[in-house]
């Protein structure tokens, strides 16, 4: 990948000195509350908080599996909060975090070789690594490494082509079949994995997945199905639904956001203009839906309407989005607004959601899912590192991870 530095962004995409200063703010209170929380935690990782404001936690080992017939995913956030410390470092420079970042990432090393979810990808590449890129430390990579191999490991090959099982050992039937949009947002893992190892297998295996997604995951007006049950011998979309959204058919904001993350850097992996154009208009149809309004809605087809849940972590997740995008685009002005979008919705969740309060987390109305009544008004950990991700791009570009050059 080529790579470029900070100075080559384009002056327009400066912030002024009072959106630096709210923004800074905002990663100062990530550090605070970090190290309040780091001294309650003891072993355990926090997920989402309770109703009372307390982060409810879990063990990083746990991994995703079946309960009876319900699916059960496991401790996906840990990875996150490693994250998390690495960018309250970056910001405070105090070597603590750095330190507890390489204590919990002993802890969370254990899921390397899980193989029952996508989701070993967001607990990989959240935490080694921007922690290999940080310290150089290969002990980070190698973890990476090794995870990578296990989500290529989930690739499906059909006569249509290949996708990734999202949930589920490989060997159950209801596993093979089904792939979720949250996927686009784990390929990430595989396209750093590829450019690390020079083994081109996981850029492939990824970009085959995006091309699948893409076909049959988008509809005709530019949103996205939360899953897709596919023919695994034939690749043929068996039907599309959800687990997360109001419905089937409906228009859930999250998958939306992550499907912009992946597109993002299926372009950036593959030089691709075409994936580029899609991101852009995934992202469009969001804002578009979204209008004026500072959070989005859990779902935009929810008949609450204006009354419906909340979700913040959507919008952090396509602001971070939409930094990648406006570093990629060709177009100086097309990438500017771009920028623009995601400053503004980074101003709008720090004026509406930031929890400057006792409660614990640092965006408030997040909403973890909403059909299963969990986290339906809260802080979670995702939101939390999408957010302070897209600060750490607008502050201290980068510092987290490399900056992409623009397409050419």
């Amino acid at each position: 990948m080529h790579e470029t530095t900070n100075d080559a962004l384009p002056s327009k995409r400066s912030l002024s000195p009072d959106r630096r200063a709210l923004f800074g703010a905002a990663l100062d209170l990530l550090a605070n509350k970090m190290r309040e929380d780091e001294a309650a935690l003891g072993i355990w990782f926090p997920y989402v908080t309770g109703p009372e404001g307390r982060w409810q936690t879990m063990s990083a080992g746990r991994s995703a599996g079946y309960d009876g017939a319900v699916w059960s995913h496991g401790n996906w956030f840990c990875g996150f909060w490693v994250g998390l410390h690495l960018m309250a470092y970056l910001r405070s420079r105090d070597p603590i975090f750095l330190e507890t970042a390489r204590q919990r990432m002993h802890l969370v090393a254990q899921r390397q070789a899980d193989p029952n979810t996508h989701d070993i990808g967001f607990i990989f590449h959240s935490s080694a690594i921007p922690g290999h890129f940080i310290t150089g430390d290969a002990w980070f990579a190698d973890l990476a490494v090794r995870a990578a191999e296990r989500l290529r490991a989930r690739l499906v090959t059909t006569t249509a082509g290949a996708y990734l099982v999202s949930w589920g050992p490989l060997g159950d039937e209801r596993a093979r079949a089904s792939s979720a949009i949250d996927t686009m947002a784990n390929l990430l893992l595989l396209y750093w994995a590829a450019e690390h190892t020079g083994d081109g297998s996981f850029r492939a295996a990824a970009q085959a997945h995006a091309r699948m997604t893409q076909s049959a995951f988008v509809r005709a007006d530019g949103s996205t199905y939360h899953a897709v049950e596919y023919d695994p011998a034939t690749g043929e979309r068996r039907r599309g639904y959800t687990f997360q959204g109001y419905a089937d058919e409906s228009f859930w904001s999250r998958g939306q956001a992550w499907a912009v993350i992946g597109f993002a850097a299926t372009a950036h992996a593959y030089r691709s203009r075409r994936d580029l154009d899609l991101a852009c208009r995934l992202a469009d149809v969001f804002l578009a839906r979204l209008g004026d309004a500072s959070i989005p809605p859990w779902d935009f087809d929810d008949p609450a309407g204006e009354d419906a849940t909340r979700d913040s972590s959507a919008g952090a997740i396509l602001a971070d989005g939409l930094l990648a995008v406006s570093d990629l685009h060709p177009d100086r002005e097309e990438g500017d607004r771009r920028y623009r979008h995601a400053v503004e919705l980074i101003e709008k969740l720090c004026r509406h959601a930031l929890a400057r309060g006792p409660e614990r987390g640092l965006l408030k109305h997040g909403c973890y899912s909403k059909p299963h009544d969990e986290g339906t008004d809260s802080a979670v950990l995702f939101g939390d590192f999408y957010f302070a991700r897209a600060l750490c791009r607008l502050l201290m570009p980068g510092t987290f991870e490399p900056i992409p050059a623009a397409l050419t």
